[in-house]
């Protein structure tokens, strides 16, 4: 839930905000089963490309890209492993209160920092409970925000808020030290990053009943992620028919689907789904690929 809170330039309100360069945000999920046992993992992103993981075990990074460790100093990477264990337990420990919540329950926080083409650049900080936006830490004036009033929110937004010294170096590790860390991370991830893999699409068929015909295409393997799909009709896509219907959606995919008996009989399948730098997409039987 909390992917949708990346953040927006700096720029004034309605104006539209100039496009990424790069983004850098770790994400971590803790799941407490009980007050003394909590279960933590942790991904390290640039924009979709997966940098690295937290071992639950020890604590300790390990890095998936071969870029990624020759980017920074060997002692940055010490400093950022030790600000992980030290702010993750902290989190922990203020967060795991049991007067305000019942076991088990989950835990979700997202931060990092967005450098723009204009070459402004913010940071961000955001938390969730349960799956919904829990509260954030503005950057500008350094003060935590709620996202929902409730007591144990407020609870944890008085902590944070006491913790003055660790809520301005916060600011100061995401508004500053991320920029420049990330600038690094592009500049030796260029190539990762500007890659152009083409879509491969598998097509197969289906009858869901005598009179319907399921056609459907998994497409896969591309890269960069935006991408879009569509049925082509001597070159154009054709209309939506008021008859075509829409199940509900299943493990993340959906059909829309034309009566056997039309002038065209279509029913298209639609799965889309992300496993590391792969997204999944589902469409029809011709696709277009277009990068954005």
């Amino acid at each position: 839930h909390l992917g949708h809170l990346l953040p927006h330039s700096s720029s004034s309100p309605g104006s539209t905000p100039p496009p990424q360069q790069g983004c850098s945000h770790p994400r971590w999920t803790t799941t407490f089963q009980n007050t003394s046992f909590a279960d933590t993992e942790g991904l390290g992103l640039l924009q979709d490309i997966v940098l690295g993981s937290l071992d639950k075990h020890t604590w300790s990074i390990h890095l998936y890209q071969p870029w990624v460790r020759s980017a920074l100093p060997q002692a940055d990477w010490d400093t950022i492993e030790n600000m992980i264990k030290i702010y993750s337990q902290d989190f922990n420990h203020v967060i795991n209160y049991p007067v305000f919540t019942a076991y088990p329950f989950v835990t979700q926080w997202m931060a990092g920092c967005v450098l723009y083409s204009n070459r402004t650049s913010q940071g961000f900080f955001y938390v969730g409970y349960n799956g919904q936006d829990f509260l954030s830490l503005n950057m500008k004036n350094v003060t935590w925000t709620l996202s929902q009033d409730t007591k144990f929110s407020q609870y944890v937004q008085s902590v944070f808020q006491n913790s003055t010294a660790s809520t301005e170096l916060m600011e100061i590790m995401f508004n500053e030290t991320c920029v420049d860390e990330m600038k690094m991370l592009l500049h030796y991830g260029r190539a990762a990053l500007e890659r152009q893999e083409l879509p491969v699409a598998t097509v197969f068929a289906r009858t869901p009943s005598p009179d319907q015909l399921l056609l459907v295409c998994h497409v896969t393997g591309f890269y960069p992620r935006p991408i879009s799909v569509a049925w082509l009709r001597d070159g154009l896509e054709p209309p939506c028919p008021t008859s075509w219907s829409k199940p509900q959606k299943v493990h993340g995919s959906f059909s829309l689907c034309f009566p056997g008996n039309s002038e065209v009989v279509l029913i298209t399948g639609l799965t889309a789904g992300l496993l590391a730098a792969m997204a999944i997409a589902a469409t029809l039987v011709l696709w277009v690929w277009r990068q954005r």
